[in-house]
């Protein structure tokens, strides 16, 4: 190397600068990297109480002339009637669209596009959100309008049919992708189907749905002392407090206690449950069951095991496995995700021919077992661990993301410390934890098999390889075949 050439290197940063050629590693494996050291902030250091009951995570960025403000709503889809599936939907997106009491929904739109800013407002299962983007010259202003939407939305009636319209566009689709076929009856065989994350809108429910329906929903969550504020970008910490203090101190909050969440009351069924869709030649898998709240100690012993199965990419067993040695899939994986309200689930996904379907699920029981009776490689939970210490900054690597994952914490009451503890609980897990939480958390006889694709195909299985077949996990009910229901009215054909 040049002196150039090094001089340029060593500016770079780059770990081969002003190295002799006797110095230069064989493989980039053999690289060595001083251990990097992070320390996350403190969401206490940014939290404000605002005099109306809400709470605001204020952060700082001076970069650009720019300030992002987020809203989290303690309300959802799960707060909605039954019979009135889809009302938590049409109230989000019509808060934004439905114009106000004071300006038609197009005049809103343009004083919006007057001052280029980005006004949002949307209801998701388990909360709401809202969100404004602006210059910060045009903070005021933005505010002003954001203030107007959320408090007094005007729900206009044409725009309100229009998204009805839309949604039932959307309902007769719902059978048209194995896609979603497979997340909904994923969703039905882990769930049941009479928790609110299985509930299904229905041209029914849709077209009982009145604009005095909106209203009352409005009404009934949106208060201040209901949100939870993220607000990055180029402020003053004091002027913004007052500007939020200024445009939402006069808006009332009843000081009502929010809605729970509801567990499920429904015990999976283990076995293997086929879908048919015809004209696909490749067949959708998900297999799994429930798993743990994020309250478990053991949660992060949990996700490292799973990274070593699953989870960690092309590192992972079940990738290397399914994908890369058998060439059965183009990605397979799995996700052994907590769950913040109710347990979450261990799921193992993967595309596969239709033929070959059967031959990668054998494959992940096998590595379910494999991880279950023996002990990982020193080298593997290294790489996990690596893997998961190395991701944290990443969480708070802007001003806007800060905010919003001290925000996201606030609303799920994750412990204050979670994150400041976060990379010496990952480091403390040892090879015997890996084992004791596969063997204990992983469940095989309890795994749910759902495939949607050519149902036929699927069942007949690799002529070249018999010894794979899908009953050999359906238990004494054999496969249990799931019709597509009607899309509007979500009626399943009588078995």
């Amino acid at each position: 190397m040049n002196t150039r050439r090094q001089t340029l290197a060593a500016l770079l940063g780059a770990p081969w600068a002003l190295r002799g050629a006797e110095d230069i590693v064989k493989h980039p494996r053999e690289l060595k990297f001083a251990p990097r050291t992070f320390t996350p902030p403190r969401a206490a250091d940014f939290r404000h109480q605002l005099s109306n009951g809400a709470t605001a995570f204020l952060v700082e960025d001076h970069d650009f002339p720019l300030i992002n403000l987020a809203v989290t709503v303690r309300t959802g889809e799960f707060v909605e009637p039954p019979e009135k599936a889809g009302l938590a939907q049409l109230t989000g997106s019509q808060i934004r669209a439905g114009g106000t009491t004071a300006r038609q929904p197009l005049d809103f739109d343009e004083a919006a596009d007057f001052l280029a800013a980005g006004i949002s407002s949307g209801i998701a299962d388990v909360s709401g959100s809202a969100g404004l983007n602006c210059l910060s010259k045009d903070m005021d202003a933005g505010l002003a309008l954001f203030v107007e939407m959320l408090r007094t939305p005007g729900f206009d009636a044409e725009r309100l049919q229009l998204a009805k319209s839309q949604l039932l566009q959307s309902l007769e689709r719902r059978n048209d992708s194995t896609a979603s076929i497979e997340q909904r009856e994923w969703g039905r065989l882990l769930r049941g189907t009479s928790h609110f994350s299985t509930r299904q809108a229905t041209k029914g429910s849709v077209e009982s749905i009145a604009r005095e329906d909106l209203a009352q929903f409005h009404a009934r969550y949106y208060f201040p002392a209901n949100f939870v504020f993220a607000v990055s970008g180029d402020f003053k910490t004091a002027e913004m407090l007052a500007r939020l203090e200024k445009a939402f101190g006069n808006w009332p909050s009843p000081r009502i206690a929010p809605p729970q969440v509801p567990k499920p009351n429904f015990t999976p069924k283990p076995g293997v449950y086929l879908v048919h869709k015809s004209g696909v030649n490749q067949g959708r898998v998900r297999m799994g069951h429930l798993g743990v709240m994020i309250s478990n100690p053991d949660h992060l012993a949990i996700s490292l095991m799973n990274s070593i199965l699953g989870g960690g990419a092309f590192t992972s067993r079940i990738t290397e496995r399914v994908r890369s040695d058998e060439g059965l899939a183009y990605s397979a994986g799995s996700m052994f995700m907590p769950g913040t309200y109710y347990e979450g689930t261990f799921t193992a996904a993967f595309q596969s021919k239709s033929e070959t379907v059967a031959q990668a699920v054998a494959i992940i029981f096998e590595e379910i077992d494999r991880i279950r009776a023996q002990r990982v490689k020193p080298e593997e939970l290294e790489t996990a661990k690596a893997r998961a210490i190395e991701a944290l900054p990443t969480r708070f690597a802007t001003a806007a993301s800060r905010a919003g994952q001290f925000a996201s914490d606030f609303y799920t009451r994750l412990p204050e410390d979670y994150w400041q503890k976060y990379a010496e609980r990952i480091r403390a897990v040892t090879l015997e934890e890996i084992q004791r939480v596969a063997q204990k958390y992983l469940r095989p006889e309890q795994m749910v098999v759902l495939a949607v694709g050519d149902a036929d195909a699927i069942l007949k299985g690799n002529p070249d390889k018999p010894q794979f077949k899908l009953e050999k996990w359906a238990g004494g009910a054999g496969v249990v075949r799931i019709p597509l229901p009607d899309p509007l009215t979500m009626v399943y054909p009588a078995g």
